[in-house]
């Protein structure tokens, strides 16, 4: 069996801990792990880490990697980074093409697709779904996962399974977009609607045949080998699987899963499946509620107080702080939306920022100045750079810096810093095993993170970041 991971969306109803440069996928708000280490550890209970690829864009390459090194460094090797998004339908193409030619993919063999954000337990149930999807793909259908709906949910799809059965799983009468309260308190009431997990299971194949029936334009490009989709692929009109190929094809089987299921898409998603007090409050940070229930409160360092308040989400990080009614995700994606209106840096990333060597975090940033926080981790070292606009002053804190300014190369221990003229090429790495820290102080009439010009990165990166 090979696993589809799609690991490249943006989350914008979990905001504000979900951004643009950090979507829910890299969360750990789950006991420590990311949802993503989460769906890779699920995907191990079923297959090798050699069947495993994960597709994403460019813009998350190196969090994905930084978050299944340690836990399947295998995979590494099978991160498909699309060059654009198209939503799943062609993302899932470029995965079948890459098993095809990458991974020495049997025709016959399954193919399952999972997204990078959902949280699925107990894992014995899921394989065991899983088992009954082989057999179902066995008989040449394609097979998606439903869940059994516990309340009339407007937010997610739905399938009518038939009465027929093949093996474990029922053939699928129709999908239904998201409907409206009345209707989905009918799909609840009926009994034979599930909701639509976005979990797919296919051979190469069967899915192969759909793609030449039902999205003919991207079957063209998928059969025109791997280095051509690539080139091709910016062009390919945006589609999910859903409605390209699942919604019009006659070979649809649904599993209603026995495993519980969210897809985290919301707070309101968070509330249920997080742990709560006894008052029903799910409550992580420094908080302190008075005669507060049946809310979701995450703070930060800061003091969080409540009193007599009711069903509210409030949400707290260190430059923003969301409070809103439960059950008004979409209200929070207006937010995300204005604020992207506006061009506010609150919308794309958090005050700390990972990057592939380590990250950063903005202590302070007024006109002309700007004060930083540096970690580089152990054996890393950022690109060989100079910045136009901005002159740079460092000092150690933590470890050891190994420096080039100019022509000048030192190293520095804690105390001891450096200063880094503008338009002085310059270098930091750590040559020690602890990481280093160390503040930086940037000077300059412009301060933004494209104010760099790259002369050799070991990550292949150019321009900002």
């Amino acid at each position: 069996m090979k696993i589809i991971i799609l690991a490249g969306g943006s989350g914008t109803r979990l905001w504000p801990l979900s951004r643009e440069a950090n979507p829910k996928q890299f969360l750990k708000n789950f006991g420590g792990e990311s949802l993503l280490q989460k769906a890779v550890k699920c995907a191990l209970t079923v297959t090798g880490e050699d069947n495993i690829l994960i597709i994403t864009n460019r813009n998350y390459e190196f969090q994905v990697k930084n978050h299944v090194r340690e836990l399947a460094p295998k995979i590494l090797k099978n991160i498909i980074l699309e060059p654009a998004g198209k939503n799943t339908a062609p993302a899932i193409g470029l995965g079948i093409s890459w098993i095809r030619e990458k991974m020495n993919g049997d025709t016959d063999e399954t193919v399952l697709v999972m997204a990078s954000d959902h949280l699925i337990n107990p894992l014995s149930s899921f394989r065991s779904d899983v088992g009954k999807a082989e057999a179902a793909v066995a008989a040449g259908m394609l097979v998606t996962f439903g869940i059994q709906a516990d309340r009339p949910e407007t937010g997610y799809g739905y399938i009518q399974r038939s009465d027929e059965k093949i093996g474990g799983a029922w053939r699928a009468k129709r999908f239904v977009e998201k409907p409206d309260r009345k209707t989905a308190e009918h799909y609840l009431e009926s009994g034979d609607y599930l909701w639509n997990s976005g979990m797919f299971a296919f051979s190469v194949d069967t899915i192969s045949a759909a793609f030449r029936a039902f999205m003919p334009g991207l079957w063209d490009a998928l059969n025109s080998g791997l280095d051509e989709l690539f080139s091709r692929f910016p062009q390919l009109t945006a589609d999910s699987i859903d409605c390209g190929i699942m919604e019009k094809a006659d070979n649809v089987a649904v599993i209603p899963a026995a495993f519980r299921w969210s897809d985290m898409g919301s707070w309101d998603s968070f509330y249920q499946v997080l742990k709560k007090d006894a008052a029903s409050n799910v409550i992580s940070g420094n908080v302190l509620p008075v005669d507060t229930e049946n809310c979701l409160i995450l703070g930060g360092k800061r003091l969080i107080a409540t009193a007599g308040v009711r069903d509210l989400l409030v949400v707290e990080t260190a430059d923003a702080i969301l409070i809103s009614g439960k059950g008004e995700p979409g209200k929070v994606k207006t937010i995300v939306e204005t604020l992207r209106a506006e061009n506010r840096p609150e919308v794309k990333e958090h005050v700390t920022v990972e990057r592939p060597w380590g990250s950063y975090t903005v202590l302070e940033s007024m006109p002309g100045y700007k004060i930083k926080r540096i970690v580089v981790e152990p054996g890393e070292r950022l690109s060989l750079q100079l910045h136009h606009k901005r002159s740079e002053h460092w000092v150690v804190t933590a470890g050891t810096a190994k420096v080039r300014v100019g022509d000048r190369e030192a190293v520095l221990h804690i105390n001891e810093g450096i200063f880094v003229p503008m338009e002085t090429l310059h270098r930091l790495e750590n040559p020690g095993s602890i990481p280093l820290e160390m503040v930086e102080v940037q000077v300059g009439d412009y301060l933004e993170e494209d104010d760099i010009e790259r002369f050799d990165d070991i990550y292949g990166r150019s321009g900002e970041k």
